[in-house]
């Protein structure tokens, strides 16, 4: 991996997700480049299908049919040695170092297909497919770089992922809606007498935040069962998951303190509280003398391919 290829990948990270930028750096060397590497591809990834920058607006270029269709040969062709740009040569040295399965990248790429093709939610099982395809198996293909092969630590690997999109998903509703696109389930959204969410009728907005407190319910539960996957994980590689899962975690706390109004801007998290959350992380992995959680059981939880 080449310097300017990890410096990109790093200023891709740093610019469109400053929580994940943050939690990192507690990661230990060359793990930490190996995240970053992949974290960076996947953000590449995202915004190429949104036709964004670091998650922000741009002038896109092509039908996002089209712009997929490159992306997975770009991919693929990186996966078979034949890097066009250093993102993609990134995610191939990760993939081939960390014994990465292949069909993972895909399982991303498919997730990303649901976007592009439309995909209507009408329940919370099309809900939770959705979020494994985008936000679960990268939490999977994380935790294989920082060394973890067993399965059941993997599954919870893809909980917290679930936990992310999840609470993503509740406090995007507004701003999703603006370009055309609905994950609240349809059954959640007709018990409370909406058949299309209007990001600007403002009387849908109690009843939306009300699904929104449903997703957020849910994601509780990944959150409570991905604490023991993260108590699995050696200590460095668990103080940077349990910070981020503190501060992705915050967002949905937010949302539910302010109810409705809290789509009046972008909930987010400060610097500072930041820098409060990771900190917290410190006493139940690296501090602790015996990192146990209260067994929590998966069932009744999804089921990754």
């Amino acid at each position: 991996m080449t310097d300017t290829t990890l410096d990109q990948a790093r200023q891709s990270i740093a610019v469109g997700s400053k929580s994940f930028a943050m939690a990192s750096k507690f990661l230990p060397a060359g793990m930490h480049e190996d995240c970053v590497m992949l974290y960076a591809w996947c953000r590449h990834a995202d915004d190429v299908i949104d036709g964004q920058e670091a998650g922000f607006a741009a002038a896109a270029q092509g039908d996002p049919a089209a712009r997929l269709a490159e992306l997975r040969d770009l991919t693929h062709r990186a996966l078979r040695g034949d890097a066009a740009a250093p993102v993609y040569g990134g995610l191939a040295r990760v993939v081939a170092a960390r014994d990465i399965p292949h069909r993972h990248v895909d399982e991303l790429l498919d997730g990303f297909a649901m976007d592009v093709n439309g995909q209507v939610y009408h329940g919370m099982g099309d809900l939770l497919e959705y979020c494994y395809r985008v936000a679960g198996v990268v939490g999977v293909m994380m935790a294989r770089i920082m060394g973890v092969r067993d399965e059941g630590v993997l599954d919870r690997a893809s909980d917290l992922g679930l936990a992310f999109q999840l609470t993503n998903i509740a406090r995007d509703v507004i701003d999703d809606a603006r370009i055309g696109r609905t994950y609240l389930p349809r059954d959640l959204l007709r018990a409370e007498g909406i058949e299309a969410v209007d990001p600007d009728d403002l009387s849908q907005r109690p009843a939306l935040h009300r699904v929104a407190l449903r997703l957020l319910d849910d994601a509780e539960i990944y959150y409570r069962s991905a604490d023991v996957g993260i108590a699995a994980l050696p200590r460095r590689p668990a103080l940077a998951i349990a910070a981020a899962r503190n501060i992705y975690r915050q967002i949905g706390v937010k949302l539910r303190a302010q109810g409705p109004d809290a789509w009046n801007g972008r909930l987010s998290t400060t610097k500072g509280e930041k820098l409060r959350l990771a900190a917290s992380a410190v006493g139940s992995t690296v501090l602790a003398p015996r990192r146990r959680v209260v067994p929590v059981s998966r069932h009744g939880l999804y089921v990754r391919p």
